[in-house]
């Protein structure tokens, strides 16, 4: 059939992809093993009625981090565990010392010895990992000509939490040529994460049509004797569909074009099925803009919203011409004096 052309080959990335997305999927289960040794220094304080987790946001923060390592070290005194506050803390000095009153027992110490240590141990096989991330990505063919205009303004401002520590954006500007984070939804992570994933080369996929069809993300139509029995869309396992998928849940709380659409969907069709069809509008934007060098620019939800609004009407007056009739707008009614 293959000879026949009757199927086409299965998608293979080149070998320098291949080589970024192995050590993209390294980063994230190391990641991974990190997050587990959290939780685990997590209950070594929560046995030892230390409750460090309701007064800072993150443990692993410069605050939480100062107090773990002092109190591995031998420090039980609250007054000075809270001196170790970083100025950017929201909790208060003395509410910091009354959640670090607790007890001292050994055993629940060496747990929080041991875990804190496996955590130092995979975060600095992270940073191995992303130093050959970085050279991995500086090796990608360059689709771009060398006069790139300079790279836009950011639309993110700070770095995202486990992002790789490395300017994501400015690499994959250089090789694209094209800045896939002005996208809504596409942090610089998930961008190399989904570069690492389908590629920079997109021409295996003629249209965005088949791109969002291999991603399972288009409608799977069923028809059996000119009746359609099914439109749902096709399991997948892909790991670009789930990333396209988490971006468009974080798209629900802008306001953008793309929110408006997420909105609009989800009090029709539900949530699951309007995160399903939000993914798929950003898959086409990053294969338009990864293919085709295309400039991604939001009008904003109120022009969707007037953009729909004036689609809606036209096809009202559309169907109430076919029915010999013609709307019109109402008028204002007479002030009453």
């Amino acid at each position: 059939m293959h000879s026949y052309g009757l199927l086409r080959g299965s998608f293979r990335p080149d070998a320098e992809i291949a080589t970024l997305r192995a050590y993209m999927r390294q980063r994230e289960r190391l990641t991974e093993y990190a997050a587990a040794h959290i939780q685990h220094m997590q209950k070594a304080l929560m046995e030892m009625n230390l409750q460090l987790h309701h007064v800072v946001s993150d443990i692993t923060g410069a605050t939480g981090m100062k107090i773990i390592r002092a109190i591995v070290a031998g420090e039980r005194n609250s007054d000075v565990l809270a001196d170790y506050r970083d100025v950017r803390c929201k909790s208060s000095p003395e509410t910091i010392r009354a959640a670090l009153i607790g007890n001292d027992r050994a055993e629940h110490v060496f747990a929080l010895a041991q875990s804190i240590d496996l955590y130092d141990f995979y975060k600095a096989k992270i940073e191995e990992c992303d130093h050959r991330l970085q050279a991995a990505v500086a090796a990608l063919s360059v689709k771009a000509g060398e006069d790139l205009p300079p790279l836009p303004k950011a639309r993110i401002k700070g770095r995202q939490v486990n992002a790789p520590a490395f300017d994501i954006r400015a690499s994959l500007y250089g090789v694209l040529g094209t800045d896939l984070t002005q996208i809504h939804g596409l942090g610089p992570s998930l961008a190399l994460k989904l570069v690492a994933e389908c590629g920079t080369d997109l021409r295996t996929w003629k249209t965005a049509k088949h791109f969002t069809s291999w991603l399972c993300l288009a409608p799977g139509n069923k028809i059996s004797g000119g009746k359609l029995l099914s439109s749902k869309t096709r399991r997948s396992s892909s790991r670009a569909a789930a990333l396209l998928r988490l971006a468009a849940t974080t798209i629900g709380r802008s306001d953008t074009a793309l929110c408006a659409f997420y909105r609009r969907l989800s009090a029709r069709i539900g949530k699951q099925k309007a995160v399903t069809a939000t993914a798929r509008k950003i898959a086409v934007l990053f294969y338009n803009a990864v293919r085709h060098g295309m400039t991604y620019q939001d009008q904003g939800a109120a022009a969707y919203d007037e953009r729909h609004r004036q689609r809606v009407l036209a096809n009202l007056q559309r169907r109430a011409k076919t029915l010999g009739y013609a709307l019109a707008p109402l008028l204002p009614e007479p002030a009453v004096s």
